[in-house]
Protein backbone atom coordinates (compact mmCIF):
# COMPACT_ATOMS: atom_id res chain seq x y z
CA UNK A 1 0.00 0.00 0.00
CA UNK A 2 1.02 3.53 -0.82
CA UNK A 3 0.84 6.62 1.54
CA UNK A 4 -0.44 9.28 -0.11
CA UNK A 5 0.24 12.89 1.15
CA UNK A 6 -2.84 14.93 2.16
CA UNK A 7 -1.30 17.91 0.69
CA UNK A 8 -0.78 16.79 -2.77
CA UNK A 9 -4.20 15.08 -2.21
CA UNK A 10 -6.02 18.86 -1.48
CA UNK A 11 -4.11 20.44 -4.85
CA UNK A 12 -6.86 17.95 -6.42
CA UNK A 13 -9.95 19.20 -4.80
CA UNK A 14 -12.17 20.39 -2.54
CA UNK A 15 -14.34 17.16 -2.49
CA UNK A 16 -11.08 14.73 -1.60
CA UNK A 17 -9.89 17.31 1.17
CA UNK A 18 -13.07 16.98 3.01
CA UNK A 19 -13.18 13.15 2.01
CA UNK A 20 -9.30 12.79 3.74
CA UNK A 21 -9.88 15.12 5.98
CA UNK A 22 -12.98 12.39 7.65
CA UNK A 23 -10.00 9.08 7.14
CA UNK A 24 -7.91 10.60 9.31
CA UNK A 25 -10.59 11.55 11.90
CA UNK A 26 -10.28 15.32 11.30
CA UNK A 27 -14.20 16.45 13.33
CA UNK A 28 -16.65 17.97 10.47
CA UNK A 29 -17.61 19.93 13.41
CA UNK A 30 -16.08 22.45 15.76
CA UNK A 31 -12.61 20.50 16.49
CA UNK A 32 -9.60 23.22 16.08
CA UNK A 33 -7.87 23.07 12.42
CA UNK A 34 -4.45 21.84 11.95
CA UNK A 35 -1.92 23.68 10.34
CA UNK A 36 -0.65 22.49 7.22
CA UNK A 37 2.74 20.69 8.57
CA UNK A 38 1.19 19.30 10.83
CA UNK A 39 -1.85 17.94 8.99
CA UNK A 40 0.35 16.68 6.26
CA UNK A 41 2.41 15.09 8.84
CA UNK A 42 -0.28 13.31 10.25
CA UNK A 43 -2.20 12.07 7.17
CA UNK A 44 0.99 10.71 5.87
CA UNK A 45 1.45 8.93 9.10
CA UNK A 46 -2.03 7.27 8.44
CA UNK A 47 -4.00 7.28 5.44
CA UNK A 48 -3.36 4.83 2.87
CA UNK A 49 -4.55 4.60 -0.25
CA UNK A 50 -6.88 1.95 0.08
CA UNK A 51 -8.77 4.17 3.12
CA UNK A 52 -9.71 6.44 0.23
CA UNK A 53 -12.96 5.69 -1.79
CA UNK A 54 -12.34 4.21 -4.59
CA UNK A 55 -14.47 7.30 -6.98
CA UNK A 56 -11.51 9.23 -5.45
CA UNK A 57 -8.70 7.22 -5.42
CA UNK A 58 -7.83 8.47 -9.19
CA UNK A 59 -8.07 11.99 -8.07
CA UNK A 60 -5.57 11.13 -5.10
CA UNK A 61 -3.23 9.70 -7.66
CA UNK A 62 -3.22 12.11 -10.35
CA UNK A 63 -2.65 15.07 -7.68
CA UNK A 64 0.16 12.86 -6.20
CA UNK A 65 1.56 12.15 -9.65
CA UNK A 66 1.37 15.98 -10.91
CA UNK A 67 3.43 17.20 -7.66
CA UNK A 68 5.60 14.92 -8.18
CA UNK A 69 5.70 15.88 -11.97
CA UNK A 70 6.17 19.27 -11.16
CA UNK A 71 9.09 18.98 -8.44
CA UNK A 72 10.73 16.76 -10.99
CA UNK A 73 10.35 19.24 -13.39
CA UNK A 74 11.33 22.42 -10.90
CA UNK A 75 14.77 20.00 -10.61
CA UNK A 76 15.51 19.92 -14.38
CA UNK A 77 14.97 23.61 -15.02
CA UNK A 78 17.46 24.39 -11.64
CA UNK A 79 20.26 21.89 -13.32
CA UNK A 80 19.72 23.03 -16.49
CA UNK A 81 20.00 26.68 -15.81
CA UNK A 82 22.97 25.30 -13.92
CA UNK A 83 24.41 23.90 -16.66
CA UNK A 84 23.45 26.92 -19.43
CA UNK A 85 25.55 29.25 -16.51
CA UNK A 86 28.50 27.10 -16.21
CA UNK A 87 28.67 26.30 -20.39
CA UNK A 88 28.02 30.41 -20.54
CA UNK A 89 30.87 30.76 -18.11
CA UNK A 90 33.21 28.75 -19.56
CA UNK A 91 32.60 30.00 -23.30
CA UNK A 92 33.14 33.56 -21.88
CA UNK A 93 36.97 32.16 -20.56
CA UNK A 94 37.78 30.99 -23.90
CA UNK A 95 36.68 34.29 -25.43
CA UNK A 96 38.43 36.39 -22.84
CA UNK A 97 41.88 33.88 -23.67
CA UNK A 98 41.29 33.77 -27.20
CA UNK A 99 40.88 37.75 -27.34
CA UNK A 100 44.14 38.20 -24.95
CA UNK A 101 45.78 35.64 -27.23
CA UNK A 102 44.71 37.70 -30.79
CA UNK A 103 46.27 41.13 -28.91
CA UNK A 104 49.32 39.90 -28.01
CA UNK A 105 49.91 37.90 -31.45
CA UNK A 106 48.91 41.45 -33.40
CA UNK A 107 51.45 43.75 -30.40
CA UNK A 108 53.93 40.91 -31.95
CA UNK A 109 53.24 41.24 -35.45
CA UNK A 110 53.48 45.56 -34.79
CA UNK A 111 56.35 45.16 -32.82
CA UNK A 112 58.55 42.93 -35.79
CA UNK A 113 56.65 45.08 -38.05
CA UNK A 114 58.28 48.14 -36.48
CA UNK A 115 61.90 46.72 -36.04
CA UNK A 116 61.49 45.59 -39.65
CA UNK A 117 60.74 49.32 -41.06
CA UNK A 118 63.41 50.62 -38.88
CA UNK A 119 66.09 48.32 -40.09
CA UNK A 120 65.21 49.38 -43.53
CA UNK A 121 65.65 52.89 -43.02
CA UNK A 122 68.76 52.35 -41.53
CA UNK A 123 69.70 50.20 -44.35
CA UNK A 124 68.67 53.22 -46.53
CA UNK A 125 70.51 55.54 -44.80
CA UNK A 126 73.58 54.12 -44.96
CA UNK A 127 73.22 53.08 -48.42
CA UNK A 128 72.48 56.71 -49.03
CA UNK A 129 75.04 57.85 -47.11
CA UNK A 130 77.54 55.38 -48.76
CA UNK A 131 76.81 56.67 -52.15
CA UNK A 132 77.63 59.79 -51.41
CA UNK A 133 81.09 59.53 -50.50
CA UNK A 134 83.78 60.07 -52.84
CA UNK A 135 86.33 57.35 -53.57
CA UNK A 136 90.13 57.97 -53.00
CA UNK A 137 91.61 58.38 -56.98
CA UNK A 138 88.78 61.08 -56.70
CA UNK A 139 91.20 63.34 -54.75
CA UNK A 140 94.27 65.00 -56.53
CA UNK A 141 97.86 63.42 -55.51
CA UNK A 142 100.02 66.25 -53.64
CA UNK A 143 103.23 66.53 -51.87
CA UNK A 144 102.28 66.74 -48.64
CA UNK A 145 98.60 66.81 -46.14
CA UNK A 146 98.08 69.12 -43.38
CA UNK A 147 96.01 67.43 -40.44
CA UNK A 148 92.98 69.49 -41.46
CA UNK A 149 93.23 68.10 -44.99
CA UNK A 150 93.88 64.75 -44.03
CA UNK A 151 90.34 65.25 -41.70
CA UNK A 152 88.97 66.63 -44.55
CA UNK A 153 89.73 63.68 -46.95
CA UNK A 154 88.28 61.31 -44.53
CA UNK A 155 84.76 63.20 -44.16
CA UNK A 156 84.44 62.54 -47.50
CA UNK A 157 85.40 59.04 -47.65
CA UNK A 158 83.84 57.83 -44.77
CA UNK A 159 79.63 57.35 -44.28
CA UNK A 160 78.62 60.29 -41.74
CA UNK A 161 77.14 57.99 -39.10
CA UNK A 162 80.86 56.49 -39.03
CA UNK A 163 83.29 59.42 -39.64
CA UNK A 164 83.36 59.75 -35.41
CA UNK A 165 84.55 56.12 -34.92
CA UNK A 166 86.33 56.19 -37.24
CA UNK A 167 88.52 59.63 -35.98
CA UNK A 168 88.28 57.97 -32.85
CA UNK A 169 90.48 55.21 -33.69
CA UNK A 170 92.72 57.52 -36.02
CA UNK A 171 93.69 59.82 -33.51
CA UNK A 172 94.09 56.87 -30.90
CA UNK A 173 96.52 55.09 -33.57
CA UNK A 174 98.14 57.87 -35.15
CA UNK A 175 96.97 61.69 -34.55
CA UNK A 176 96.13 61.91 -37.90
CA UNK A 177 99.65 61.79 -38.97
CA UNK A 178 99.30 59.82 -42.32
CA UNK A 179 103.17 59.07 -42.17
CA UNK A 180 103.46 57.79 -38.50
CA UNK A 181 105.58 54.86 -38.22
CA UNK A 182 106.04 52.67 -34.88
CA UNK A 183 109.38 52.58 -33.73
CA UNK A 184 108.86 49.37 -32.12
CA UNK A 185 106.85 47.56 -34.55
CA UNK A 186 106.92 49.35 -37.71
CA UNK A 187 103.33 49.84 -37.66
CA UNK A 188 103.00 52.73 -40.79
CA UNK A 189 100.17 55.48 -41.70
CA UNK A 190 97.06 56.61 -40.29
CA UNK A 191 95.56 53.26 -38.85
CA UNK A 192 99.33 51.85 -37.95
CA UNK A 193 98.67 48.91 -40.63
CA UNK A 194 101.44 45.88 -39.79
CA UNK A 195 103.11 45.84 -41.91
CA UNK A 196 102.06 49.01 -43.64
CA UNK A 197 102.43 47.66 -46.69
CA UNK A 198 99.28 45.34 -46.36
CA UNK A 199 97.63 48.78 -47.34
CA UNK A 200 98.90 48.18 -50.88
CA UNK A 201 95.90 46.50 -51.61
CA UNK A 202 94.31 49.91 -51.81
CA UNK A 203 96.85 51.68 -54.24
CA UNK A 204 100.54 51.81 -54.57
CA UNK A 205 100.77 55.21 -53.19
CA UNK A 206 99.68 54.12 -49.47
CA UNK A 207 103.13 55.38 -47.92
CA UNK A 208 102.01 59.27 -49.46
CA UNK A 209 98.55 59.61 -50.00
CA UNK A 210 96.16 59.66 -46.76
CA UNK A 211 93.48 58.94 -49.37
CA UNK A 212 94.64 55.47 -50.29
CA UNK A 213 95.21 54.23 -46.15
CA UNK A 214 91.46 55.81 -45.21
CA UNK A 215 90.30 53.90 -48.19
CA UNK A 216 92.12 50.96 -46.75
CA UNK A 217 91.25 51.44 -43.38
CA UNK A 218 87.10 51.50 -44.08
CA UNK A 219 87.97 48.33 -45.91
CA UNK A 220 89.55 46.51 -42.89
CA UNK A 221 86.93 48.00 -40.14
CA UNK A 222 83.70 47.21 -42.53
CA UNK A 223 85.49 43.74 -43.84
CA UNK A 224 86.76 42.67 -39.77
CA UNK A 225 84.40 44.46 -37.42
CA UNK A 226 81.72 45.34 -39.73
CA UNK A 227 81.80 49.04 -39.61
CA UNK A 228 84.60 51.81 -38.14
CA UNK A 229 81.61 52.04 -34.98
CA UNK A 230 81.92 48.22 -34.82
CA UNK A 231 85.69 48.47 -34.74
CA UNK A 232 86.07 51.04 -32.58
CA UNK A 233 83.49 49.22 -29.60
CA UNK A 234 86.14 46.56 -30.05
CA UNK A 235 89.02 49.06 -29.78
CA UNK A 236 87.41 50.22 -26.43
CA UNK A 237 87.12 47.06 -24.66
CA UNK A 238 91.39 45.90 -25.99
CA UNK A 239 93.26 49.29 -26.95
CA UNK A 240 93.91 47.46 -30.48
CA UNK A 241 91.66 46.66 -33.41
Amino acid sequence: MSRISVRGFAVASATAVTTVGAVVGVAAGGAPAADDNNFEAAAADTTLLADIPAGQQAQVQTASLTQQADAQASAAHASAKKSAEESARIQAAKDAKSKKQAAEAKAEADRQAAEKAAKQKKEEAERASRSSVRDASSFSAQGSYSVAQVQAMARQMVPADQFQCFSNIVNHESTWNYRAVNPSSGAYGLMQALPGHKMSSAGADWQTNPATQIKWGLSYMDGRYGSPCGAWSFWQANNWY
